[in-house]
């Protein structure tokens, strides 16, 4: 039986090269102490104590192994295709990332941005969005899979009617949140989706996922 020759120029693989590249980079504090320019894609990984992500800070409890949540960060320009030395000039990724740590900040009677590292890598803008979903796949953080809204921005004050987010229900702190329709799950209710969640993904029991990052989460309509 012959074999497949392997193409290291095929799109999955290329992925997977990117991916392994990142989780080969050394975890650090969230955000990271300096600025740098580029844009690209990070993990961040949980420590803590929360009772509902037990499994997450186990799996993390000597290294960076189980990611909480995953994302990208593209230039402006970038993301439509106008520019393509807009990455270079932009400090959009470390931007991401100081944004992510201003949320967690915020949610400060359930979490502490100490108990938070990330690793984050700065890719070539055409394989940004590929590595993203491949992050997504093969880790499956619950932040991306189950508990969306995360990386959710102020929607403005025009769009109050909103529904919160099932993260900014469960870890409220966000003020513009605050402002938006309540969820129609209350914080107990997506905890215990959360820890159900957790104990699937333990038990291998969780295919193929799609984020609900910058939607509502699972469950919202």
């Amino acid at each position: 039986m012959s074999e497949s020759p392997y193409n290291p120029l095929a799109i999955a693989n290329i992925a997977n090269s990117i991916v392994r590249e990142l989780t080969e980079r050394p975890c650090g504090a969230l955000p990271p102490a300096s600025r740098f320019f580029g844009s690209g894609i990070y993990a961040l990984y949980y420590q803590g104590d929360y009772a509902g992500y037990a499994d997450v800070r186990q799996a993390n409890a000597k290294d960076c192994v189980q990611p909480i949540y995953v994302g990208k960060a593209v230039p402006q320009g970038g993301r439509k295709g106008v520019s393509v030395t807009a990455s270079a000039s932009s400090q959009v990724l470390f931007g991401r990332l100081s944004e992510h740590a201003d949320s967690i900040r915020a949610a400060n009677t359930s979490l502490r941005l100490e108990d938070f590292r990330c690793r984050y890598l700065v890719v070539e803008e055409l394989f940004i969005e590929l590595a993203e979903r491949n992050l997504i796949q093969a880790y499956k953080p619950v932040w991306n899979a189950c508990l969306g809204g995360f990386g959710n921005h102020d929607p403005g004050s025009g769009r109050s009617n909103q529904k919160r987010s099932g993260w900014d229900t469960l870890h409220p702190g966000r003020a513009w949140a605050a402002r938006l329709q309540p969820n129609q799950h209350t914080a107990d209710e997506w905890n215990a989706s959360v820890i159900s969640y957790l104990i699937e993904y333990r038990e291998g029991k969780i295919g193929e996922v799609q984020a609900v990052d910058e939607g509502e989460g699972i469950g919202d309509s």
